[in-house]
């Protein structure tokens, strides 16, 4: 039996006490209450959970994902696999799941709704609802992942409503995905039975969609970043509110996960119950997750910090399992891992050939040309229309002069297929990045300030099959993502280190974005609103309709 001594978090009493957590085997047996708090103990509470996060854009296998966030506190996570399952399939999803299972960490898995995330694109697999119906009996899955396809819900559209059918069928939470969505629009969404949504960017839309019961999920990831503008929902709808990351890159995730979220909240003015409420309580409640909540008899998932205004992490205990411990100012995770062996084969798809020089050049057109408008933490964009700059033998070509850079997007499903559009804000002065990481087919995607480093950059993946890299003046850094060109092999650390030398590589070209890669990775995302770039060509994602690169068409 292990025995933890320290303050006791008790959230249903709302109240701190000096006590002893007994552990026996994977469970509590009883919280023995000694007295008032104390000062120099530290402190006992329930642990952390990420209410929505894609473990692969963290760019790690789940076990490596788990060894990152559980010294930040984090004692599970709600996943929704729907990135390799635009590749794979449901081999994706047996595969993350199998990896989940290799280490002491909650991964509740959801059924990816939206594969592919539309018909407007190419993945490498489609889930209908018969496969869903399929994942959605299964034990380990634990509802319907975020339906993208708002436009489906609003319209009836019968491959949509089927999906939501075999998950009311099956009695486990849907997810949403219907940024901006208000009024009537709203209600229709909601009252299908879509019961949680993360892409609410303001206070009244989120205020809006608590009202009609749906539970909000206050999102701070690498690229998207809400918590300013919803921390108050907190307070405002404390039964109604959760903490997610959605995408969370190896970097960041060295920083800090939602025990920063939850310190932030404090540190605002928000109850420090219902911050823990919102971090701890609901997502459980809601997902139905096996996951204790630091009470007599309950699993024993907990953690220790010293001091709860920081939320730094001394101790994460996760199934009776002390998987993660600072010891003399070193992190150690004595009881993380059930089987580390390496995979003799990573499951992959990557049929792409190389390119071209002439695939990747377009011949100007009359009129103005429309270019997609980006803003650093933000997945929305803008339509702008431009003047093209045009060479001497009538392509348009990149003009650093202006920030807009051309971009490409290349079908790695099928040989040859390519897409060319143009996009501002990355401010990049040389060089070109590419990345097989653009949601959510996971085509591969390319922004560049010259055709001769954006095709080396391409191909260059194309080679390896998958990652990301940097090309500048024919010289390349790289990050290779062999596990569906999507997830790293490698150490969370190796992988982080990396990422931030190819990061501040571009800083160090002109680029301002806190996450270039990230950023790069939703351009071609064409449920998100208004311009984007997918495999098929410029699609205006406010009318959901494909658009000629050039105004006049």
């Amino acid at each position: 039996m292990k025995e933890i001594h320290g303050n006791i978090v008790d959230i249903d009493s709302r109240s701190f006490f000096e006590g002893v957590v007994y552990v026996e085997d994977d469970h509590i047996s009883r919280i023995e209450h000694i007295g008032p708090r104390k000062a120099e103990l530290p402190y006992i509470l329930p642990g952390f959970i990420d209410a929505h996060i894609h473990i692969e854009s963290s760019m790690l296998m789940p076990r490596a994902f788990a060894r990152m966030a559980v010294r930040q506190g984090c004692v599970g996570v709600v996943a929704d696999p729907h990135e390799i399952a635009n590749v794979l399939g449901v081999s994706g999803i047996e595969f993350m799941l199998e990896d989940s299972s290799k280490v002491n960490f909650h991964v509740c898995m959801m059924a990816p709704s939206c594969v592919p995330a539309t018909n407007f694109e190419t993945s490498g697999a489609n889930l209908d609802a018969s496969i869903l119906a399929q994942l959605l009996e299964r034990n380990d899955i634990y509802g319907l992942g975020e339906m993208m396809n708002y436009p489906g819900v609003l319209f009836s559209d019968p491959s949509v409503m089927a999906k939501l059918d075999v998950a009311r069928k099956s009695g486990k939470p849907v997810d949403g995905h219907a940024p901006g969505l208000r009024g009537e629009d709203a209600k229709r969404y909601v009252s299908s039975g879509i019961s949680s949504d993360h892409e609410c960017t303001t206070l009244e839309e989120a205020n809006e969609r608590t009202e009609m019961g749906q539970y909000v999920l206050v999102r701070e990831g690498s690229s998207a970043k809400n918590f300013e503008q919803l921390w108050s929902l907190v307070d405002r709808h404390p039964n109604h509110t959760m903490f997610c990351s959605d995408d969370k890159h190896p970097d960041d995730l060295l920083l800090g996960h939602i025990n920063k979220l939850v310190s932030r909240a404090i540190m605002y003015g928000a109850s420090f119950w219902n911050s823990l409420i919102a971090a701890c309580v609901n997502p459980v409640r809601h997902y139905n997750m096996p996951i204790g909540c630091l009470r007599d008899g309950s699993q024993a998932d907990f953690i220790v910090v010293h001091d709860i205004s920081s939320m730094d992490v001394e101790a994460t205990y996760i199934k009776g399992k002390c998987v993660y411990q600072k010891i003399d100012g070193k992190d150690c995770y004595p009881e993380l891992y059930i089987d580390n062996t390496p995979y003799e084969v990573l499951p992959n798809r990557f049929d792409a050939t190389p390119l071209r020089m002439e695939q990747i050049q377009q011949r100007t057109e009359n009129g103005n040309m429309r270019v997609i408008g980006v803003r650093d933490g933000d997945l929305y964009t803008s339509e702008l229309l431009e003047e093209p700059k045009v060479d001497e033998d009538g392509f348009v070509v990149s003009d650093t002069s202006r920030d807009i850079l051309k971009m490409v997007v290349v079908n790695r499903y099928s040989p040859g297929k390519v897409s060319v559009g143009f996009i501002k804000g990355f401010k990049l002065k040389g060089g070109a990045i590419a990345s097989t990481i653009a949601h959510d087919s996971h085509n591969l995607i390319a922004v560049g300030t010259n055709d001769d480093d954006i095709l080396t950059a391409i191909n260059h993946l194309i080679e390896v099959k998958g990652g990301i890299d940097v090309c500048y003046n024919g010289q390349l850094l790289d990050l290779d993502l062999p596990v569906a060109g999507l997830m790293s092999d490698k150490s969370g650390e190796e992988v982080a280190a990396r990422y931030s030398e190819l990061c501040q590589f571009l800083r160090d070209k002109g680029c301002p974005l806190h996450a270039p890669f990230m950023t790069l990775s939703f351009m071609s995302l064409l449920v998100i609103p208004q311009l984007k770039l997918g495999d098929r060509g410029l699609f205006d994602s406010q009318n959901f309709r494909f658009v000629n690169l050039f105004a006049d068409k």
